[in-house]
């Protein structure tokens, strides 16, 4: 036989045991006691969820409607709707993104935008040179104050109609409600 003797100038290293990775917390159950889904109530929930995407779409025409209105011709409706988004606060372009309230491309474009418009300023992190941080201008912060008493006008109208001054909250609470439970979806899901 002409076997090779196992080499020993590497030092034999005991296999460790398997870490097992920690487990995501279960996804939220419905209560064994909650009662079936209407169809009526099927229905509600399907136009809820298309309202809101429709009001979304009709609150950046009011934007649009609004800063042409205003003259302004620089700059789009989401880019006004970003801006108005900053409150005044200087943020990081990561923090947009986290809020959820845009896509990351969708923000670097809108940002250069707004910053060639000088409606903001865009400065590099000091400890963190590869995060951006946002703050608006005096001609930033103008705009977003006009556009601030357009919505005052608009909850003022809104409040007079109601029936109830409980109405407006409910509809507040059922859309939280809303995002809570497709965060808690997205969250928790079976990939």
């Amino acid at each position: 036989m002409n076997a090779t003797p196992p080499r020993m100038d590497k030092a034999i290293i005991p296999a460790r045991p398997a870490q097992r990775a920690k487990a995501p917390a279960p996804a939220p159950q419905p209560s064994p006691a909650a009662p079936a889904l209407s169809e009526a109530a099927n229905e509600t929930y399907i136009q809820l969820t298309r309202t809101v995407e429709r009001l979304h779409r009709r609150f950046l025409d009011v934007l649009r409607a609004e800063i042409t209105r205003l003259g302004i011709h620089d700059i789009n409706a989401v880019q006004a709707l970003m801006m108005c988004n900053l409150e005044g606060r200087e943020l990081a372009v990561r923090d947009l993104v986290e809020r959820g309230y845009y896509l990351g491309s969708n923000v670097s474009y809108n940002l250069k935008q707004l910053v060639e418009a000088g409606y903001c300023e865009q400065e590099r992190s000091t400890r963190d040179k590869r995060s951006r941080r946002i703050v608006l201008t005096k001609k930033g912060q103008d705009l977003c104050e006009r556009l601030a008493e357009l919505e005052k006008r608009h909850a003022t109208t809104l409040f007079a109609n109601c029936t109830s001054k409980e109405d407006p909250e409910v509809a507040l609470r059922i859309l939280r409600q809303i995002e809570r439970s497709w965060s808690d979806y997205l969250r928790y899901q079976d990939v």
